[in-house]
């Protein structure tokens, strides 16, 4: 049988993966810091790892290899703890990214999918979506270590019989989501009043299971070596509809009025959260015609399903 590493297995996208590729027939191996995390994953193989960087051994966590599913990363934060944040993200997401895959490469894996991001390429888009052949152009420390990783697996790559498929999503929401996201169902869950109802914006975003669909097409599928996909869905939200779906799916009313987003955009300035203020009022929109052309890849979940389902899990856990 084939074996597939997933670091970050532990994690939100991990955890949706590796079900789904035990279903699809695959041996699964976790590598993580931390092996209690996955006692509650069944019938999958736990790897201790030392934590990731250009110092790891990954020897141990990859015999018998065969795919890697890289997923584990030193993930964007809105406030950002860290005196010198870029030298924190390239610790983990360049210089580990470019260890696990000299010693993939040295024990012989035949393809390596890395988890990277729609942040290689911007924080917004006005005059159109991003495309696949659009220029990097990344704007904080987190996407320019991603697209860093997606440099130097290429340049591993390129000395090996490796494979590689690099995965560029924009946000990706589902059932056990942090972040962000987990922080928007609280507030749609308690129904305050929002200066959101004026919001404009389109933002595409991809829900896990659709996610994991893309990842697999990216193990197996012969066209995906050497190359780079967007992954998205078939329609954007606002910012103003993604509140009133959630709302509506807890059964909360979703209380919005309108401030011009120029003022929001200024108040934004002033307390300091100018890039939260920006992921509510931008738009940020992925054409994924590459992927969904040569992978045959098609989003199972729409957008309303994956919110309803998001919603229910929430609502779940806030009574538990």
């Amino acid at each position: 049988m084939t074996r597939v590493l997933v670091t970050g297995g532990t994690g939100f996208v991990g955890r949706a993966l590796c079900p789904t590729l035990l279903e699809a027939g695959y041996e699964v191996s976790v590598a993580t810091r931390n092996p209690r995390a996955a006692e509650d994953m069944h019938h999958v193989e736990v790897r201790p790892i030392p934590a990731i960087g250009a110092g790891t051994d990954w020897t141990a966590a990859l015999r018998d290899v065969d795919l890697v599913v890289h997923l584990a990363a030193r993930v964007h934060v809105m406030d950002e703890p860290t005196a010198d944040p870029l030298a924190a993200y390239r610790q983990v997401n360049t210089d580990g990214t470019r260890r696990l895959a000299e010693d993939a490469a040295a024990a012989g894996v035949r393809r390596f999918v890395l988890l990277s991001t729609v942040k290689v390429l911007g924080e917004a888009t006005s005059d159109g979506p991003f495309r696949d052949d659009d220029a990097p152009a990344p704007q904080d420390p987190y996407g320019w270590s991603k697209l860093e990783a997606e440099q130097v697996l290429a340049e591993v790559a390129a000395g090996s019989d490796m494979e590689t498929v690099v995965l560029r999503p924009p946000l990706v929401y589902g059932p056990h989501v942090k972040g962000n996201f987990l922080a928007l169902l609280s507030l749609c869950r308690r129904a305050p009043p929002l200066p959101l109802g004026g919001v404009g914006n389109r933002r595409t975003m991809v829900y896990v299971d659709n996610l994991v669909d893309a990842i697999l097409r990216g193990l197996d599928h012969p066209r995906a070596a050497g190359r780079t996909y967007l992954v998205g869905a078939d329609e954007a939200v606002s910012t103003p509809d993604l509140i009133r779906a959630l709302a509506a799916a807890m059964k909360r009313p979703a209380r919005l009025f309108a401030v011009p987003p120029s003022a929001l955009r200024l108040a934004g300035r002033a307390l300091g959260r100018s890039a939260a203020a920006a992921r509510l009022l931008e738009s940020l929109v992925v054409d994924d015609a590459r992927i969904r052309a040569e992978l045959d890849w098609r989003p199972r979940i729409p957008l309303l399903e994956g919110l309803n389902k998001t919603a229910d899990w929430f609502m779940t856990r806030a009574r538990i």
